[in-house]
């Protein structure tokens, strides 16, 4: 279930040097939202980084690295922040993670 992407085609979205990916204007389209929200995803003895590394890719469009760097915080780290943004967008993302089958929660970019 692939997402819209927020803020491309918006004036200032792409950097003087190009076009911004998909995955850059989902980010900076949610830049510059007030106050700001975070989904964290969580590690767990379920979910195959192969597969964290899928989700990230099919629904957020991030590239392979991005997603394969998020994974490994994932794993390593045992949470990453996958999208920041408006809340009701990043509640949006924290429920598609649950969809997916990974535990993600939604936390204050202030706390």
């Amino acid at each position: 279930m692939p997402r819209l992407v927020h803020g491309q085609g918006a004036p200032g979205s792409e950097p003087a040097g190009g076009t911004l990916t998909s995955a850059e204007a989902h980010v900076q389209g949610r830049s510059a939202q007030a106050p700001r929200w975070q989904a964290v995803v969580w590690n767990d003895p379920v979910n195959l980084m192969s597969y964290v590394e899928y989700v990230f890719r099919s629904y957020f469009g991030y590239s392979r690295d991005k997603a394969n760097a998020l994974m490994n915080q994932v794993h390593h780290e045992g949470q990453a922040v996958v999208s920041a943004g408006a809340r009701e967008a990043i509640e949006m993302d924290v429920r598609a993670m649950h969809e997916f089958g990974l535990q993600a929660t939604l936390r204050s970019e202030d706390s």
